[in-house]
């Protein structure tokens, strides 16, 4: 089942939906650091996010995937999102400084086809913030949250995915250790949450948020090459008053 904007848009405004923002935009923005002007495009449904980036970089995007919807945003002034195919972007190369990904990989029936055009459309040295959920989580087991729903990936998978379409994973973290549970008891302990399972590094968080760049070059697969040995052609001796 594919989740469309009015589910995501009205999971961000009940409770859970807004102690989720503050602890997942808590860990996106310390990985994005100042985009002061820089050029930011987010995909998916990442409007909740944008709200910081946008009064200081020099220009933000919000693309979203036509079977979710769009959403006007912001509220005020001229609309920054549209809807589009989240693999054939409508954007020329090297148009944007940073990509983030929240509610969009996990979506996707072709995520490298995704990465790929993210890599198409990102500067050299461009950066992207990709927010998925843990498959060994337990957000990714319950269908009534936005990150319960499409293809979850453990933290092996996302780095074959990225190696494979040319990112380089220069920072990780799990986030949304809370239970996805509405009690406003668990909401007031999400803080207490946060702290237990990232100072034990335990392995059942929500979420993987992870800050990638772009690879300029493709690797290549280094093959030894076999030295062809010399030979020297064989000197005869001919005996004198004999034709050579």
């Amino acid at each position: 089942m594919r989740l469309d904007v009015t589910d995501l848009r009205a999971f961000y405004a009940s409770p859970l939906g807004v102690v989720t923002h503050r602890v997942v935009g808590r860990a996106i923005h310390g990985f994005l650091g100042s985009v002061s002007g820089l050029r930011v495009l987010g995909l998916g449904y990442v409007t909740p996010y944008l709200g910081p980036v946008h009064v200081i970089a020099e220009r933000t995007l919000a693309f979203m995937p036509a079977t979710q919807g769009v959403v006007n945003w912001p509220s005020s002034g001229r609309s920054v999102t549209a809807l589009a195919d989240l693999t054939m972007l409508p954007l020329p190369e090297a148009a944007v400084d940073r990509v983030i990904l929240v509610h969009a990989l996990e979506a996707v029936e072709s995520p490298s086809e995704l990465l790929a055009d993210v890599w198409r459309v990102l500067t050299p040295g461009g950066r992207l913030i990709l927010v998925v959920p843990n498959r060994t989580g337990v957000w990714a087991r319950r269908d009534a949250t936005p990150f319960g729903h499409g293809q979850p990936y453990s933290r092996s998978q996302l780095s074959r995915l990225m190696r494979d379409t040319l990112f380089s994973p220069e920072g990780w973290a799990e986030t949304l250790y809370m239970p996805p549970i509405r009690s406003r008891f668990w909401l007031r302990t999400a803080a207490a949450w946060e702290r237990f399972g990232t100072g034990l590094a335990m392995p059942f968080a929500g979420l993987h948020v992870v800050d990638a760049t772009k690879q300029l070059y493709r690797p290549i697969a280094v093959r030894q090459v076999r030295r062809l040995e010399s030979r020297v052609p064989a000197r005869v001796l001919v005996p004198a008053g004999q034709p050579g």
